[in-house]
């Protein structure tokens, strides 16, 4: 997603004007876009003229309008957002307060006004527009005299440097330069990893490429690493992964990610976590159900006596219409961050998610068994 600008402070109005780039997009628009919410944006609407005969006459016409938000609906098939709502700016050919549906599409500007940006929109804006940010694999991508670096997100992969470099055959007259030109490569190849991948972040760096070409940059990358005191390359030297691909290019990431090799490592991403998550609060339910309770006045009642350790919440009771509610749940989480515990918010799109929504959208693992909560009249 393409931030264009920005005015707003945390916990005060604003807006944010935004292009969605990637179909993904549309399900953070989704996310961060609540009802009462502004939404404004370029539109196609039909009207009726009247001719100079005196007759009715169809016309589809451009405007730009301005919805306050009522309902969204996500369609991933067709890759729209559609939002409804009453038209708030004055127009030629649409009266105020009447209704319209606006289509959030790829590649087309809109703005996004916001009476109220919590810190779950702030998050979600900041994950949207940097997928850096949130990228937990990044991978290199290579052969001789091409490279592609690049950062897998959530939901966004983003190449973050190509680099090409001339290099001679081994035969021949320019031979001798051959060794010297891979060498500069590897440099070149080196610095972009240094320069966009951060270690604290990425779980795991994905090393490819058809041939020796891999095993060959990992050596020295090891090296360069040791005779320059590259910290962040050399504690985090187990969380590089040698794949094979086809090619250089960025299209093989597909084949890459899907080795076994790889898979094992990647493991330990967001999306992994929270499946993990989900079967530690459904064995604890089961081994010890003291500690494992679901519910909005269980989970509460819980946070109350500062027992929550995971909390586990669906990024659909974000969207509440009711925007108190929406703030109940907002401060629930900011607070249970605050005393040290863990929080996941689920994909509701993701079948973990969907599971959690069956239980009401919310639970939580508890520090120490609470076995007065289950009896409580909640």
């Amino acid at each position: 997603m393409k931030l264009v600008g920005k005015d707003f402070t945390k916990d005060q109005a604003g807006f944010v004007k935004l292009i969605p780039e990637e179909a993904e997009d549309l399900w953070h628009v989704y996310n961060l876009v609540a009802p009462k919410d502004l939404i404004s944006a370029v539109t196609v609407r039909k009207v009726n003229r009247e001719t100079s005969t005196g007759g009715n006459e169809a016309e589809r016409v451009r405007l730009k309008l301005e919805v306050q938000v009522e309902t969204v609906e996500y369609d991933n098939v067709a890759a729209v957002l559609r939002v409804r709502g009453k038209n708030m700016a004055e127009n030629e050919y649409v009266r105020l307060g009447a209704y319209h549906t606006l289509e959030v599409d790829l590649q087309r500007p809109f703005t996004l006004t916001k009476s109220y940006w919590d810190a779950i929109a702030i998050d979600l804006l900041k994950e949207a527009c940097d997928p850096a940010a949130s990228a937990e694999v990044a991978s290199v991508i290579l052969q001789e005299g091409l490279a592609n670096i690049c950062l897998i997100g959530q939901s966004v992969t983003t190449t973050k440097a190509r680099i090409e470099t001339s290099i001679p055959r081994k035969r021949g007259a320019a031979a001798a330069g051959y060794d010297k030109a891979l060498n500069k490569f590897f440099e070149n190849v080196l610095q972009g990893v240094i320069r966009h991948v951060d270690f604290s972040v990425v779980k795991c760096l994905i090393i490819a490429s058809p041939g020796f070409t891999k095993d060959q940059f990992h050596d020295y990358m090891m090296l360069e690493a040791a005779r320059r005191d590259l910290r962040a390359i050399i504690e985090n030297k187990t969380k590089i992964v040698l794949a094979h691909s086809s090619s250089g290019y960025k299209h093989s990431l597909k084949e890459v990610l899907a080795e076994t090799a790889v898979m094992t490592q990647i493991k330990d991403t967001r999306a992994a976590k929270e499946v993990r998550a989900m079967e530690r609060f459904y064995s604890m339910l089961s081994n010890d159900p003291n500690r494992a309770f679901y519910g909005p006045k269980h989970v509460e009642a819980a946070h109350d006596r500062i027992a929550i350790q995971t909390l586990l919440i669906t990024d659909e009771l974000f969207r509440c219409s009711d925007i108190p509610t929406r703030r109940k749940y907002v401060d629930l989480v900011e607070s249970v961050k605050s005393m040290g515990g863990d929080v996941h918010i689920f994909s509701s799109m993701h079948p973990s998610g969907e599971q959690l929504g069956q239980l009401t959208g919310i639970a939580a693992i508890l520090r120490f068994p609470l076995p007065d909560l289950e009896d409580m009249e909640l």
